[in-house]
């Protein structure tokens, strides 16, 4: 059966949560022991965190028994050390990370995607300053987070200028210190996505050379360790499920998702309305066409030795267990 973007809500409802957690409920003595709890790894925006707004996982998991903690995350590079650790269950992140996390042989699984950070997701340059092109940062200093989307669509956008990655410099920073750098002029410019891309545009006149959707397409992704998604499939389904539910809710409510990311994350509620208006939200399959793009995304990486080796996405893609 293909599945499509609409209908996989639906299936992640019916087939793996439900069946699966039918299973789970009447499994053996022996079988996979009950999952006491939950934990996740969040960035400050995106379906996890508005899910941890709405206790949609907590209200999932309940009648099972699993209670959820949550922890929070400047990136997706740090969120995926932890989650090759075992120190949280499941995690989202952008194209970039799962991508160096697998060429350093960690121990984790696609489960699911969803759209990128599209026009929330920039390269950006002070207002006067004088490059009016990503062409024209040749020679300059751009600060980016290692391993992030936001690098991802750094090497894509020189490419697509024609200017090799080489030729300019790359300061990898966190967020909070490239934003800091930024402001005091220690960079020409700085790649970075919501809600830190829509404060930067709040506290000071910028002009954005460039986005992710003028640029390339590509996919943000849930993942999970793979020890825990083979141990807990049933789990999974749930996952799926209740952020489906969760899209939808976002989608017909972004005022509220604004005010409720403004309260849990810290983010000034003019700057997260921004950012909320321009997100997508929604939670897709692991089709061949997003499968195929992170491959793209990947083998850029490697010819650009920006990781190690070259690897082949869909070897750490999860499928769920037939029933």
């Amino acid at each position: 059966m293909t599945i499509t973007r609409r209908s996989f809500g639906r299936l992640a409802g019916t087939v793996l949560a439900g069946a699966a957690f039918g299973v789970a409920a009447r499994a053996p003595a022996g079988a996979a022991e009950a999952l006491s709890v939950l934990k996740i790894g969040y960035q400050k925006a995106g379906l996890l965190a508005i899910a941890r707004r709405q206790q949609a996982f907590e209200k999932a998991f309940a009648p099972e028994g699993t209670s959820v903690t949550w922890v929070e995350f400047a990136s997706g590079p740090p969120l995926l050390e932890a989650l090759n650790a075992g120190a949280v269950d499941i995690g989202w992140t952008g194209d970039a990370p799962p991508i160096f996390a697998q060429a350093a042989g960690a121990n984790l699984v696609y489960i699911a995607a969803a759209p990128s950070n599209g026009k929330g997701e920039a390269i950006i340059v002070k207002e006067g300053a004088p490059i009016a092109s990503v062409a024209a940062l040749k020679g300059r200093r751009i600060a980016v987070t290692k391993g992030s989307s936001a690098h991802n669509l750094t090497v894509a956008a020189l490419e697509k200028a024609g200017i090799a990655f080489a030729d300019v410099t790359p300061v990898y920073l966190s967020p909070a210190d490239a934003a800091a750098a930024f402001a005091n002029d220690s960079v020409d410019a700085w790649a970075i996505w919501d809600p830190f891309l829509a404060l930067a545009e709040s506290r000071a006149p910028v002009r954005q050379l460039t986005t992710t959707a003028d640029t390339l397409a590509v996919n943000t992704y849930l993942l999970a360790n793979k020890s825990f998604a083979e141990a807990h499939p049933a789990v999974i389904g749930g996952i799926i499920a209740a952020l489906a539910k969760t899209a939808e809710w976002a989608n017909a409510n972004r005022g509220e998702v604004a005010e409720a990311l403004s309260e849990i994350t810290g983010v000034p509620i003019g700057p997260e309305t921004v950012a909320v208006d321009r997100a997508v939200y929604d939670i897709l399959p692991l089709s061949d066409d997003i499968i195929a793009g992170q491959q793209v995304t990947a083998d850029r990486f490697q010819k650009l030795g920006l990781i190690p080796k070259s690897i082949t996405v869909r070897d750490i893609v999860w499928s769920a267990p037939k029933a």
